[in-house]
């Protein structure tokens, strides 16, 4: 790596240099731990500057907490209809996709490429996001959420799973 390289990286933002989303402005809910504050800080600094309404559920520094405790309130704010999206980071993002399911109406997918995201949107109608900053970079979470919130749902076939999702009693009959 050429000598001054690190400093210069430094000097810019990495959302200066990836585009905004292209989609409707929204409205959007965003929580994390400890080990996710650092993106979520990232994502809500390009959401706004895209023009997007961000509610920021915390934690609000790198101190250890317990994940549920920010990620049930996004999952909660976006199955109630507060929020249209929401966003949740954690260290692997495991434990927050899950808390996040925990919630009816809530369709949480752990992302970690851009592929995954448009399935989550297109074939799941994902209305809530999962991100591990300890597994990728920060520049592939940006790319990621810009994916995840330009992909429309499909509807069509995926419109029927979706619907035996929400609704178990359904699927003794399909």
């Amino acid at each position: 790596m050429p000598a001054g390289y690190a400093k210069l990286r430094n000097e810019f933002s990495l959302i200066e240099t990836i585009d905004p989303p292209k989609c409707d402005r929204m409205k959007i809910a965003i929580g994390s731990d400890h080990a996710g504050f650092r993106y979520k800080e990232k994502i809500k600094e390009m959401l706004r500057s895209a023009g997007h309404e961000v509610i920021d559920f915390g934690t609000d520094s790198e101190e250890p907490c317990d994940y549920p405790l920010f990620i049930r309130p996004v999952a909660e704010a976006v199955a109630h209809n507060e929020v249209e999206r929401g966003i949740v980071l954690g260290g692997s993002g495991n434990g927050e996709a899950i808390t996040a399911n925990r919630i009816v109406g809530v369709r949480c997918g752990l992302c970690w490429n851009e592929q995954l995201a448009k399935w989550n949107r297109a074939h799941n109608d994902g209305n809530v996001l999962s991100l591990g900053q300890r597994t990728i970079s920060e520049e592939e979470a940006l790319h990621i959420v810009n994916v995840w919130l330009e992909t429309p749902f499909e509807g069509g076939r995926h419109t029927h799973r979706i619907y035996l999702i929400d609704h178990p009693e359904a699927t003794a009959n399909s």
